[in-house]
């Protein structure tokens, strides 16, 4: 448990340093990579830069 808790504490110290806590932009893309940064951990020191993009999803039809 304390293993678990120190890497999720690493990757958002990580996700802090890229200034993913303090952009003004909230979408898909951002709110996905931040928590994968979060996940990925002390990985992200180890050269690891998780990027997602969020596909866009098709407009209903009027």
């Amino acid at each position: 448990m304390v293993l678990l808790l120190a890497w999720l504490v690493i990757g958002a110290i990580a996700a802090g340093q890229r200034g993913y806590f303090t952009s003004g932009g909230t979408s898909c893309a951002t709110t996905s990579t931040t928590i994968v940064t979060i996940l990925a951990g002390p990985l992200n020191y180890l050269g690891v830069n998780p990027q997602v993009n969020c596909p866009q999803l098709p407009q209903p039809s009027k």
